[in-house]
């Protein structure tokens, strides 16, 4: 476990942010109707839990996302509520491979998953959630089953140089890069948890036997292999590949500390498909939790305006409230053409791995 007690201050912007809640939150608790006590909890405007400060309790997160990423969020949960967090960091597939391997027996409260597939693997784990917390968000950003719910959005693309490329010279869509032409050119990074769940949409989209053959036509084309996103982007813009298949906000993240000589863009094929889903990351709340009330206001505080802010801006993300504009830096949502693939759909990582070894690309 990591205690969040030296993680860097949120930016100005989102400190604002924040600040410029207390006068509200002091009226709403002035003027509700229900009296609010020293020890009574409640949500106030904006969706910010109130708890009681005398004793707050823990909270045990198991995060499938990167510490740079959703470090400070949590560090800001944990100043708002003083609730004792403890949060254990590792790639979505292994988190949820650990929850499945302690059972009933694990201490987490809440999971935090970089893709619907590792939330729809572990999902019989999981709490249901009420539907305060799940209709914040639109119906195809959260779990069919109520089990959990998405936190911000996150789109998959192509990543291109375009000193040597320009969007004319890439295929429509995924399956144009088996073409003999791209040999030697491509960056992947097939234990990355996004890919397998890109290419479980593949396998819901396209069929299996399309899906297969996609992959087969990659590997024949000599792809280069990265542990995961960051790599190809670098490898990209120094032109040792001439393509990698990212998640989109990594890009930016770049081009925040390079500037726009950063010499590496997005792309979202044309012909939408696969390649242009947007996924979310989410969370959901162990069914064994010791903590289940603030697993609730940890969501909650997620999906308040404040925390939507933070992942728009900071984090590049696309924020899944309705009300939160999305930065204005990013492809708009409408402008993408995301495949419909039901979250259901989007479990089966166990079948995408099996697909995976079979074709060679895992070991």
């Amino acid at each position: 476990m990591y205690h969040l007690s030296n993680f860097p201050k949120l930016k100005p912007i989102f400190m604002a942010i924040w600040l410029l809640l207390i006068p509200i939150a002091s009226t709403a608790c002035s003027n509700s109707d229900t009296e609010m006590t020293a020890d009574s909890t409640s949500i106030i405007s904006g969706g910010i839990p109130v708890v009681n400060k005398a004793d707050p309790g823990n909270l045990i997160i198991y995060s499938g996302r990167g510490e740079l990423l959703v470090g400070p969020i949590i560090q800001q949960f944990q100043d708002a509520t003083s609730i004792n967090i403890s949060v254990k960091y590792g790639q979505t597939q292994e988190i949820a491979a650990t929850l499945l391997e302690e059972g009933n027996k694990s201490p987490a409260d809440i999971f935090f998953a970089s893709d619907p597939g590792g939330l729809g693997s572990v999902e019989d784990m999981l709490a249901p959630l009420s539907n305060e917390i799940l209709n914040l968000v639109p119906e195809w950003a959260r779990s069919s089953k109520g089990k959990w719910v998405g936190l911000s959005g996150r789109a998959r693309t192509v990543v291109y140089n375009p000193k040597n490329l320009t969007e004319a010279d890439l295929p429509n869509d995924m399956y144009g890069f088996t073409d003999p032409k791209w040999k030697n050119r491509i960056g992947w990074a097939p234990t990355n948890s996004s890919f397998q769940t890109m290419v479980t949409a593949m396998r819901a989209t396209w069929g299996e036997e399309k899906t297969r053959n996609w992959l087969e036509g990659i590997q024949a084309n000599k792809p280069t292999t990265y542990p995961k996103n960051v790599p190809q982007l670098a490898a990209v813009a120094a032109s040792e590949i001439d393509v990698g298949f990212v998640n989109h906000y990594y890009l930016y993240r770049f081009l925040a500390e390079e500037g726009e000589t950063f010499s590496a863009r997005n792309y979202h094929p044309s012909a939408g498909g696969p390649g242009s889903m947007v996924m979310v990351a989410g969370a959901g709340i162990l069914s064994t939790s010791e903590n289940p009330d603030n697993g609730q206001k940890f969501l909650q505080f997620m999906l308040s305006k404040p925390a939507q802010q933070y992942f728009a801006r900071q984090t590049f993300e696309y924020p899944l409230l309705e009300d939160i504009k999305t930065n204005p830096i990013l492809t708009p949502l409408n402008e993408i053409k995301k495949p419909h693939v039901p979250v259901s759909k989007l479990a089966d990582i166990r079948g995408t791995v099996n697909l995976l070894r079979e074709t060679g690309v895992l070991p």
